[in-house]
């Protein structure tokens, strides 16, 4: 039976928080999403999908998205006041540069550029992490497993999103509500689980000294593990890219692409119980990211839970807890307005 997870609890007050307009992005490594809240929403509206490599930069891409605004609202458009931007890459400097993406910009610079009186600078699982309490059930869809229908209340929760890169992010429950840990998780070493990922980390790292989760569980590291389940099954590599790879297990004609797939969704569920076991997260595990979707019910016919709970003396602590596919590509945007709800001015 399908189990749903059930975030303990609200979120912390919210602060007034600055003043409205507010201009919300969640900026990967490929795209850019842009959202608007005018005074009296609750979610982001006028959603826009903008390629980052159209722009030299946020500041760019966001003058491009507030000019449509401007023509949409016409005499009532005003320049947003504050925004919050989740990035795909490790915050906490006036420089950010993005991972997996040629953006390099000055935050500060950016904000004078845009105007802004505020703009708070987020990692981009930061803001998908902090937008688990208010997902509901139209915006997830549970992984089968043993879970209880209930997670443990006012527990921690996890997210883990295979997209260009790997992000990882946890929440945590204080008094004073909930509060984002974002990390780099997914550059911490991927194990293997059997002789099979043994041989395949092995071929990695003929070429990759370091093999990291992200080195393999992403758009970018799909090619690579196809390549190694390649050299493993001793058949030649085809240079096939992370679309072509997928494409080809979902049609079930490549042995190699399907192999990969399968691989790919057995060490992510290995991977993720390791997360769980590491945050406590005991109210849930949720999975985001462009890639797993895209698999279907290939993936929730996969090893993935299997290998979530397969943890030896803690698999029945792991037993306990709810996994789920985030399907909302724009929740991110949620956390990214919830933070500057909690914003003080």
């Amino acid at each position: 039976m399908d189990q749903m997870i059930q975030p303990a609890g609200g979120g912390r007050m919210a602060a007034a928080g600055p003043p409205r307009p507010w201009l919300v992005a969640d900026i990967g490594g490929t795209n850019a999403r842009f959202g608007w809240l005018s005074d009296g929403c609750e979610q982001p509206r006028d959603v826009q999908t903008l390629r980052g490599a159209d722009h030299g930069g946020p500041a760019q891409a966001a003058r491009a998205y507030l000019t449509q605004i401007a023509a949409r609202l016409g005499a009532d458009y005003r320049p947003p006041r504050a925004a919050a931007f989740a990035v795909a890459t490790p915050v906490g400097a006036d420089r950010i540069t993005l991972t997996n993406s040629g953006w390099s910009f000055s935050c500060a610079q950016t904000q004078r550029e845009l105007g802004l009186e505020a703009l708070l600078m987020l990692n981009d699982f930061e803001a998908l992490a902090l937008s688990l309490p208010r997902l509901g059930p139209d915006q997830v869809r549970p992984i089968p497993g043993r879970a209880p229908a209930v997670a443990a209340p006012g527990a921690a929760l996890a997210v883990i999103g295979p997209g260009t890169g790997l992000g990882v992010a946890g929440l945590m429950p204080t008094r004073h509500g909930w509060v984002a840990i974002p990390g780099e998780g997914g550059h911490a070493t991927l194990a293997p689980g059997d002789d099979f990922e043994s041989a395949l980390l092995a071929a990695v790292r003929r070429d990759h000294a370091h093999v990291s989760a992200e080195r393999l569980l992403s758009g970018i590291g799909l090619p690579v593990l196809h390549d190694a389940v390649c050299a493993v099954l001793g058949q030649g590599t085809t240079g096939l890219n992370a679309e072509q790879i997928v494409d080809g297990a979902l049609a079930g004609g490549d042995a190699c692409c399907l192999r990969t797939v399968d691989s790919f969704c057995a060490l992510l569920g290995s991977f993720a119980g390791s997360v769980a076991l590491l945050l406590g997260a005991r109210g849930g595990v949720y999975i985001g990211g462009g890639i797993v979707p895209r698999l279907g019910g290939h993936f929730f016919a996969s090893r993935f839970r299997e290998r979530f709970e397969s943890k030896g003396r803690f698999q029945a602590y792991l037993e306990g807890i709810p996994t789920a596919l985030i399907t909302d590509t724009l929740a991110a945007l949620s956390g990214a307005a919830l933070a500057l709800e909690q914003h003080e001015a």
